[in-house]
């Protein structure tokens, strides 16, 4: 009788789990575009070091601010195809920003870009794409840091939520992304 209820309260916790996943995904839907900040407090340039696991913002050389990030599962190396875990390395920009994504707010790398394209052609493989810079996936954010613990996208940088939101507010479509080894 005791392992039948035990199992009952675990199927019961897992639904809950399960259903509060859904409801923050859904919620996902009707989120609205947070407000840029304003233009002198803007990024020129967003510099990602893969081996530092540091996203740092700036403007006109100055440093805005910095955050630490996680990578793609397999971070050494540029990006080679698609499913390699890899983030990618080299110049790219922001394409759009998203603010109903998968994960909390993302701004979209503008990988693969047409030499990546070609390498990859050169090799017979797809170069991949998707590679983001984004929160915690929905109705993961109560991990907050602990995400840093290891590499766990699929080959994007990924921050805090609220880590998230600030950089969102700082990062305009078109501003230069650099990422180096």
């Amino acid at each position: 009788m005791r392992k039948r209820r035990t199992v009952g309260v675990v199927l019961g916790l897992l639904i809950l789990a399960g259903s509060a996943v859904v409801a923050s995904d859904y919620l996902q839907l009707f989120r609205t575009e947070p407000p840029l900040a304003p233009e002198a407090e803007r990024a020129d340039l967003v510099r990602v070091e893969k081996g530092a696991r540091r996203l740092t913002l700036l403007r006109d050389g100055r440093v805005l601010a910095s955050y630490p990030v996680a990578l793609g599962f397999t971070p050494v190396g540029h990006k080679q195809r698609e499913g390699d875990g890899r983030t990618p390395e080299g110049r790219y920009r922001v394409e759009y920003r998203n603010p109903a994504s998968v994960a909390h707010l993302s701004l979209k790398v503008s990988y693969p870009e047409q030499a990546d394209r070609d390498a990859a052609a050169a090799r017979g493989e797809e170069p991949g794409g998707d590679i983001m810079i984004h929160g915690i996936m929905n109705g993961l954010g109560w991990t907050g840091s602990l995400h840093r613990l290891m590499d766990w996208t699929s080959g994007c940088v990924g921050v805090s939520n609220a880590e998230m939101e600030a950089i969102y507010a700082r990062v305009d479509v078109d501003t230069p992304i650099e990422i180096r080894p």
